[in-house]
């Protein structure tokens, strides 16, 4: 969908369903109280085709999120019990950053648009870069697709968060903060795994990453909660519309009702103010269903 994530454009059929509430979901909980808060960007930072945009008070109960994203172990638990294979593994390949790629001849194609994105053929979860590399246990889980995380969720008995809980639980109780922290990057902008260097051509890994970091790296926020910006972008439950601010309902709303991509949010580490200005709390992105990245991964909710 965009030069952060770029749509699959696949076709398979559906994986089958694992069976509800069966596994064990490990995670540290973070419990974020009922509140109402101003949910959107008020410092009209964002893209306008984003839709992060009118500012506008939403009204939750409380609930509980996870601490980090869903880790490779994590994954691996459900796969193991289950033998559930994502989509990435169906298709046979996956959207690989060209920087991270460790088999350059299992390259299929440069994606249409975002020639830095590589279609790698056995590139999925348990191999990021491509069929030699190997997924790190403690770090996010990627090459994920909404259809993927919407899988381990109903295994775990979990959910997926709304947007408006993901905006909620990032932003801490602190209102109307670009950042988890506050407003403005340390000095060494080094409080969240993004880009540093000249996009695409070279990373220079100031912040100790090329690619993605261990789930608790830098500082969690007020909340508990470990990189909900930066290192990956997280699914959320809604559909994606970029005039839904609009007509949004106060209280608890879940998107709308139908739509052609889900929402992702908090950037990745692929983004810098230079290009792609999204590891803030308002930020908000999309792309389609069975699409997969070496950038996205998700963290959940209570049911």
């Amino acid at each position: 969908m965009s030069c952060c994530t770029p749509a699959s454009g696949r076709a398979a059929e559906p994986a089958p369903a694992p069976v509800p509430g069966a596994g064990t979901h490990a995670i540290q909980q973070v419990a974020v109280p009922a509140q109402a808060f101003a949910m959107g960007d008020a410092h009209d930072d964002g893209v306008r085709a984003d839709g992060e945009q009118p500012v506008h008070e939403v009204r939750l109960p409380a609930f509980t999120i996870d601490a980090t994203s869903v880790t490779v172990a994590d994954f691996r638990a459900f796969t193991t019990a289950t033998g559930f294979r994502t989509d990435a593994e169906r298709f046979g390949w996956s959207a690989v950053f060209h920087l991270a790629l460790t088999d350059p001849d299992r390259v299929a194609g440069r994606l249409h648009g975002t020639p830095w994105w590589l279609g790698v053929e056995g590139a999925d979860w348990a191999h990021p870069g491509g069929p030699s590399d190997t997924a790190l246990d403690d770090h996010p889980v990627v090459h994920v697709s909404w259809n993927d995380a919407q899988a381990y969720c109903v295994w775990a008995g979990r959910r997926l968060p709304s947007e408006a809980q993901w905006e909620c639980a990032a932003r801490a109780g602190l209102p109307s903060r670009r950042y988890p922290w506050g407003d403005e990057l340390p000095a060494d902008g080094h409080a969240v795994n993004i880009w540093q260097g000249e996009f695409p051509l070279r990373n220079t890994a100031a912040d100790g990453f090329v690619t993605t970091a261990p789930v608790r790296s830098f500082q969690p926020n007020g909340y508990g909660l470990w990189q909900p910006v930066g290192n990956v972008w997280e699914w959320c439950a809604d559909w994606f519309s970029p005039v839904y601010y609009a007509q949004s309902p106060v209280d608890d709303p879940r998107g709308p009702s139908t739509g052609a991509a889900k929402v992702i949010r908090g950037g990745s580490y692929l983004c810098q103010d230079s290009y792609c200005n999204r590891y803030r709390n308002a930020a908000r992105s999309s792309n389609t269903v069975d699409s997969s990245t070496g950038n996205m991964g998700f963290r959940t909710v209570a049911a």
